[in-house]
């Protein structure tokens, strides 16, 4: 005899495969809910106002970046050099602000009178579009694989960085300068509030407009973008432009904040932005994600970090744990796509 199926069964599988799926992007959501009441428990001053804008403060120097870099992997890139791209505009921006490098690479505030701040602004945004830029035709034009190009942008950004500061920091800046790492708007820091707007032109562009479109379906499947009329290698230069941009306009902002620019800014940036990116859902295989999941991962780096700090957790073991979570979301990433099968 025939083995008969029951319908019910085979009508409920899709609707089972939703299910589980929809679970699977809220996990990043909630554990970052498990983690805010572990640390809230641990420990009362996690709750503080005060620290909690710091907290705010902090991840949205990196989460900038980490709103580019979803762009780069939505396309199936990487970017390994944001952090030293970040290092290179902060220091250029630095030098239009300060005036030069003669007599500016010091502590006095009154070294040399420099460019307005949206002058400086507007250099690090140039200087990280075009580092960003550089890499996109590399990796299109000489067909150099973004992991590769990336990595030597990583060293060669930053050895340009040394070389252009004398391997010093550059202090002391104007308060319009430093209202941008420091400032508030009513109670909110403005770097938060940079990060939000920051935020939600970038879901615009990616739900809501024709190229976002076209960033999904180039990393999907390159081969069907480029049938159905997408310039693929245009697709990718800009979205490395993109990225480059934000981490120049996050260099300007940890400037401001510091009231520093330095060399070594934004040393091991990278590591946080991908963690954050695809902790919060984005496929390192291109095609699939969100700017609300990049925003998600974010926070919920920021917030396990400071939380460890609280709890005198030393720096070494938060690498470790920032490490562990990358290999998790990788593996919990190829889960999901089980689940879609």
């Amino acid at each position: 005899m025939t083995a008969m199926s029951v319908p019910g069964d085979d009508a409920s599988q899709p609707s089972r495969r939703r299910t589980r799926a929809l679970l699977a992007k809220l996990a990043p959501l909630g554990f970052l809910f498990a983690l805010v009441v572990a640390f809230s428990l641990l420990n009362p001053n996690f709750l503080d106002p005060d620290n909690l804008f710091n907290v705010m403060r902090q991840v949205s120097i990196t989460g900038l970046i980490a709103l580019g870099m979803t762009f780069v992997i939505l396309t199936g890139g990487i970017d390994l050099s944001v952090g030293s791209i970040l290092a290179l505009a902060g220091i250029t921006a630095a030098i239009v602000a300060k005036g030069g490098t003669a007599g500016s690479l010091s502590l006095d505030e009154g070294a040399q009178a420099g460019a307005p701040w949206y002058a400086a602004l507007a250099t690090a945004l140039a200087v990280g579009a075009l580092c960003g830029g550089a890499q996109g035709i590399a990796i299109t034009r000489l067909k150099v694989p973004p992991f590769v190009a990336t990595l030597g942008g990583l060293s060669a950004f930053r050895g340009l960085t040394l070389w252009v500061s004398g391997a010093a920091p550059i202090s002391g800046f104007d308060p319009s300068v430093l209202w941008w790492g420091q400032g508030t708007i009513g109670p909110v820091p403005a770097p938060v509030i940079l990060f939000l707007v920051a935020a939600v032109v970038c879901h615009v562009i990616l739900s809501q407009t024709r190229y976002g479109r076209q960033i999904y379906a180039v990393g999907g499947n390159q081969e069907a973008a480029h049938l159905v009329g997408i310039a693929n290698d245009r697709i990718v230069v800009s979205v490395y432009v993109i990225v480059g941009a934000l981490a120049g306009l996050a260099g300007f902002i940890l400037m401001g904040r510091l009231n520093t620019a330095e060399a070594i800014a934004g040393n091991g940036y990278e590591l946080t932005v991908i963690a954050a990116v695809v902790i919060g859902g984005t496929s390192l295989f291109g095609g699939s994600g969100s700017v609300a999941g990049t925003m998600i991962g974010a926070v919920l780096i920021g917030v396990m970090v400071n939380g460890l700090v609280l709890m005198n957790v030393s720096s070494y073991i938060q690498q470790v744990i920032v490490g562990l979570m990358i290999v998790a979301a990788v593996a919990f990433d190829r889960f999901v796509a089980s689940l879609r099968e």
